[in-house]
């Protein structure tokens, strides 16, 4: 055996392959004076205190807590610049519609994206992956989106690839082509849905740069028929809709992910009751993200109701330099408490396994159980509540990727 830890005060975890909803979500399994056995990256023993179990390496967990890796599901890691000079005029109050409308916002940040190298993309997310592994995300949803020609969403989600080969964190690529309509087609947004789907998701398929296509269902962004078209595109090459729906209007984005056959649909800020029905009878998770709305200062998603009508959630941070700067997945499960009314138990889920049904590894990660993949994060606490309670403190001690050590704090 590779890996063992003993005196586990308290293993806390959802269980199965599968998006967790309903009631369901907030039923985890507790095991105190827990022990783990971990071989080949995998776990091989979960349960009771076994001090039979002998390791190459064993770690005393001194009777703290272990959960799951934490899953971000939604991320825009990889961008050129960053966007602080939009804070004043959000004091000042202007909307982030108004902002982009003025070539700021994601506008901005396409500019930016667009001059750097790939290089100097892969220099700059690699180290803010190395910040996120630090608080316990050991696997994290990449989307596209800041480059809006050809040539720059290739060059981010060749980013992607080659993060995956220095970095610690497993990642997942998301095509979003359809993020906004660049300035140089600003009077012409037929001519950049046609370039989206007969330039861009082609080249991405013959490069099998990503598994996932979301698109920004908006006002003055993408139309629901508009979302929906693309959506069906890249259906036909083999990508896994998503959705950005209803964030800041209530345009039925959420009916149009559920028509799309969407995996997952994010914000939800103004979904409907019809939008919400329609999710939970199609199976389609809600990815919420109470930092942005924080950030922004934005009212918060219906989370449960959601979880009342049968929809499985997942909490993600959005990290990106405009709506979400924050890396950080701790910050939003706090918020999923304070501002969503979720129990502990429920965000648990929210960002272990139900975040990663919402990329489609459910079956590899998510939960400690025989079989599944060895992520896990050894916390600074001796149960699950304690982890909220001290909300803007880092409480990971360790994170464990694939079976090994990849961040500990005794070796800083």
């Amino acid at each position: 055996m590779d890996l063992v830890l003993q005196n586990i005060g308290l293993l806390a975890t959802p269980n199965g392959k599968a998006a967790q909803k309903g009631a369901a979500q907030g039923q985890i399994t507790l095991i105190e004076n827990a022990s783990i056995g971990i071989d080949g990256g995998k776990f091989v023993y979960v349960g009771p205190a076994n001090t039979a179990l002998v390791g190459k390496q064993t770690i005393n967990c001194e009777g703290q807590l272990v959960t799951p890796g934490l899953v971000d599901a939604h991320t825009h890691l990889v961008f050129g610049g960053w966007r602080h000079k939009e804070m004043a005029r959000k004091l000042a109050g202007e909307s982030y519609l108004d902002i982009l409308k003025s070539g700021g916002g994601i506008l901005d940040t396409v500019k930016q994206t667009r001059t750097a190298s790939e290089d100097e993309l892969v220099k700059k997310a690699l180290n803010l992956l190395n910040e996120m592994l630090a608080h316990g995300t050991t696997t994290v949803e990449c989307k596209s989106g800041y480059g809006l020609d050809v040539a720059n969403e290739l060059k981010q989600l060749q980013v992607v690839k080659k993060l995956a080969q220095y970095s610690e964190v497993g990642l997942v690529s998301t095509f979003m082509g359809a993020h906004a309509i660049p300035p140089e087609y600003k009077d012409n947004r037929e001519a950049y849905i046609k370039l989206v789907c007969d330039e861009m998701l082609p080249a991405v398929k013959a490069e099998k740069l990503a598994k996932f296509c979301d698109i920004f269902c908006e006002t003055a962004v993408f139309t629901p028929e508009e979302s929906l078209y693309i959506l069906n595109k890249a259906r036909d090459f083999g990508l896994i809709p998503k959705a950005h729906a209803d964030e800041i209007t209530p345009i039925s984005g959420a009916e149009m992910a559920a028509a799309a056959g969407c995996i997952s649909a994010e914000h939800l800020i103004q979904a409907s009751d019809e939008g919400i029905k329609a999710l939970a009878e199609h199976n389609v998770i809600a990815c919420l993200l109470p930092a942005t709305s924080f950030h922004l200062d934005k009212p918060y998603a219906r989370a449960r109701d959601m979880i009342k009508t049968g929809v499985a959630v997942a909490v993600c941070t959005d990290f990106n330099p405009g709506s979400s700067p924050n890396l950080n997945l701790q910050l939003p499960m706090y918020l999923a408490c304070q501002k969503y009314k979720l129990t502990p138990a429920e965000v648990l889920t929210a960002v272990t396994l139900n975040g990663a049904a919402a990329i489609g590894l459910a079956e590899q990660i998510g939960s400690i159980e025989v079989g599944k993949q060895a992520d896990l994060v050894l916390w600074q606490a001796e149960d699950l509540d304690y982890i909220f309670y001290r909300y803007g403190n880092n409480l990971v001690r360790s994170v464990i990727k694939n079976g090994k050590v990849v961040s500990d704090k005794a070796t800083h």
